[in-house]
């Protein structure tokens, strides 16, 4: 087999069409069960520190939290950076701020961009708005021209890494001893989704999400998994 012959196809496409994207700029992103607002401190922190308080346990993979005072400051000093955009997330059902996300590592020159710092109340975790709001970020981020999507995961984080996965994106590897988060050792394990796989997983999201398909107490008979497992590029073989 010659070199050629090993070279995947995607090294030499070229982009001829293509143009840099846009830095996210919303302060809306809406959708039928959720809505994702720009991080306000004044606005949301308030709301969002009594949605974790006495659930301490969804701050453990993330490098802040858990908080007893002092979240007013950390919103408010986030929600002012300039190199990544928070959102809160907003269940539409309810009308109460139940989580929030941003995109960070926003490289727009050559159309990149993560999602991250992933953090929902625990009663709300897997339900239509969160899982909505899941694929409002990427759907913008792709429709706008973003070529490459990434999410990354604590791989001790089984939970989020099962999640990115059932949200379509596909496993890319671990990058072993990555980092050190509050004295412990950080694997992190990488799943992306690039343009060419984002229509698959958008029909997923529709057929998921369509309405007439939950009974009347907001259930599915459906996985999402389900749709989505024949739309990734690769999985996670220790899942």
């Amino acid at each position: 087999m010659t070199r050629s012959d090993q070279t995947p196809a995607n090294v030499c496409l070229v982009y001829e069409n293509w143009s840099v994207p846009p830095y996210p700029n919303q302060d809306v992103l809406a959708g039928n069960y959720c809505q994702l607002d720009r991080l306000d401190a004044e606005k949301h922190a308030a709301l969002l520190f009594r949605v974790f308080e006495g659930h301490d346990q969804v701050w453990d993979y993330l490098p802040y939290g858990p908080f007893s005072s002092q979240y007013h400051r950390w919103v408010r000093e986030v929600g002012g950076l300039t190199d990544t955009v928070f959102y809160t997330i907003k269940n539409l059902c309810t009308g109460a701020f139940e989580g929030l996300a941003n995109f960070l590592r926003i490289s727009p020159e050559v159309g990149s961009i993560e999602v991250g710092h992933i953090n929902m109340s625990p009663r709300r975790q897997r339900t239509p708005a969160a899982t909505e709001a899941m694929y409002r970020m990427m759907q913008w981020a792709s429709e706008v021209g973003y070529r490459r999507y990434e999410r990354k995961c604590n791989a001790a984080n089984i939970p989020s890494c099962r999640a990115a996965q059932r949200l379509g994106l596909s496993y890319e590897g671990v990058f072993r001893q990555a980092a050190i988060v509050k004295g412990r050792n950080r694997d992190t394990t990488w799943f992306a989704s690039i343009d060419s796989e984002w229509p698959a997983p958008k029909e997923a999201f529709k057929a998921w999400l369509d309405p007439c398909k939950f009974d009347a107490n907001g259930r599915k008979n459906e996985r999402l998994s389900d749709l989505t497992r024949l739309v990734r590029h690769n999985s996670d073989p220790a899942l």
